[in-house]
Order: structure tokens, then C-alpha cells, then sequence
């Protein structure tokens, strides 16, 4: 069974591509430029997520309109207050704004929220023939042409984690013994001789601690044992003596005695 695929963040590359709009019809330059927007030419195209690419329009006062659009065709804008519709031919805004005229057409084909608000940034129009986008080395693409998969990008290494032992490790003390000091010669002899004093008299005080501390150690063993024996005596003096149990009064009754019979005199 097959699992859907969704493109990662890592798996989206953004190349650019330049179209030259002279003599190219608005609705079919839009239609595929908003392809490339939105990255419906890649086979990991997800409705949800960008993965188009940059598109750069040249020469956008050259493009024409079929038919008599040109005339019959306004463009709206709307200020927000009562009445503040404003329509002008298409014939006009492309004289006036060709720019503007080719982003209109390409926003209708995009998604109405975030997502196409942000897909729309990569588009940059330009009424001329030159553009200011050269740094980033754009492709020609005609209309109509869909550029070639390369397929996924190659996976980065990861990068190498330092263990704990060797990122919190303080210098070794032979390194700093082995590099040599300034103004100062010593010999390799000197150095124990002068490491050994300090030790010798810092061990002198500390073996007096313990036989110190073992006499309180002692009194207080012997304070434990007499507490614990009168302890002991205490708990043996209140113990009451076990009762013994009482015998039992039988209710069983004694056979009268019989009484003698009268003699008839």
C-alpha cells in the first residue's frame, strides 16, 4: 500500500525563469506563469504548500488582448466608501500600466488566501526588456514550455555532534607542563620536588581528624547500648502478666434424688 507523499521544507527549491511577453495573448501568459508559481510543473506539487518557483515577465507592454477585449473590457477597482467604483478599458491600463495589467491577471489564478499571497511575491514584471534579476541567473522558458525535473535535492549531511566528555573536558595538565614559559627555566627535576612539599605537610593535619572524631563516636555507642537497655527494662517492667483462662461453669443439671417409697402400714 502506498502512502501519500508531502513535501518537506528540505525538498523545495526555488529556481527562476524568465518569459518574454511580446506578441503573447494575457490570458495564456497567466495561466502559465501562475503554473510556475505555484509549482504544478514538479511532480511534489501539494495544493497546501509553495513549491513554485520565481518568474520573472519582460517586455510587458507588448502584450495583446484577442478579439475586440481591448474596448469592450474595464478593469474595476473599488475605494471602499458608497460609489467609489472606478472602471477603466483595457485598451488604457495597458498603455498606462502594462505592469499592473499582467499582475491582475495572474493574481485571478491564484488561491484566494494566504498562500496565494504569498505565491504572488515571486512574480516580478517588468514593462522593458531588461530586468534587475541578472544575480540570479534566470532560464529562459517560452510559453507553453514546462521546465525539466532534476528530481530532489541531495540530502545534507548531518552534522557531526561533539560527545560530552570531549565538548566539557578541562586542557590536560601535560600540555601546559610541556609548553615552555617565559622568563623561567626550570627543570623536570625541580618540579616534583617542589609539588611534593605542600602534599606532605597538607596530609599531616587530615590523618588527626579521624582519631578525633572515632571518641565521640564511641561515647555515643555507649550512651546508644545504655539507652537501649533501659529501654529494654522499661518495656519489660510494664509488660502485664498473661491471664489464665477462667474454667468454664457447666450448666448441665444434677439428677434429683429419688425418694424412698412409702411401706403401707
Amino acid at each position: 500500500m502506498m502512502k501519500t507523499y508531502s513535501p518537506k521544507p528540505e525538498h523545495i527549491e526555488r529556481s527562476w525563469y524568465v518569459m518574454d511577453a511580446s506578441g503573447q495573448v494575457l490570458g495564456r501568459l497567466a495561466s502559465e506563469v501562475a503554473t510556475l508559481l505555484r509549482g504544478k510543473h514538479k511532480p511534489i506539487f501539494a495544493p497546501h504548500m509553495d513549491t513554485g518557483d520565481h518568474v520573472v515577465v519582460i517586455n510587458a507592454d507588448k502584450v495583446e488582448l484577442s478579439g475586440n477585449k481591448a474596448q469592450d473590457k474595464f478593469a474595476y477597482r473599488h475605494s471602499g466608501y458608497p460609489g467609489g467604483i472606478t472602471g477603466i478599458r483595457y485598451a488604457d491600463l495597458l498603455a498606462t500600466r502594462p505592469v499592473a495589467a499582467v499582475e491582475k491577471a495572474v493574481r485571478g489564478m491564484l488561491p484566494k488566501n494566504r498562500l496565494g499571497r504569498q505565491q504572488i511575491k515571486k512574480l516580478h514584471v517588468v514593462a522593458g526588456a531588461e530586468h534587475p534579476h541578472a544575480a540570479q541567473m534566470p532560464v529562459e522558458l517560452a510559453v507553453g514550455q514546462r521546465p525539466a525535473w532534476s528530481g530532489l535535492p541531495a540530502a545534507k549531511p548531518a552534522p557531526a555532534v561533539k560527545s560530552r566528555t570531549e565538548s566539557t573536558s578541562p586542557p590536560s595538565r601535560e600540555r601546559e607542563d610541556a609548553a615552555p614559559t617565559e622568563g623561567r627555566s626550570t627543570t623536570a627535576k625541580e618540579r616534583p620536588a617542589r609539588s611534593a612539599g605542600p602534599k606532605s605537610s597538607a596530609k599531616k593535619p587530615a590523618a588527626a581528624k579521624p582519631a578525633a572524631k572515632e571518641q565521640p563516636a564511641a561515647t555515643s555507642g555507649a550512651k546508644r547500648s545504655t539507652t537501649s537497655k533501659a529501654s529494654v527494662k522499661k518495656t519489660s517492667a510494664k509488660k502485664p502478666a498473661a491471664k489464665k483462662p477462667a474454667a468454664k461453669k457447666t450448666t448441665a443439671k444434677k439428677p434429683a434424688a429419688k425418694k424412698p417409697a412409702k411401706t403401707e402400714e
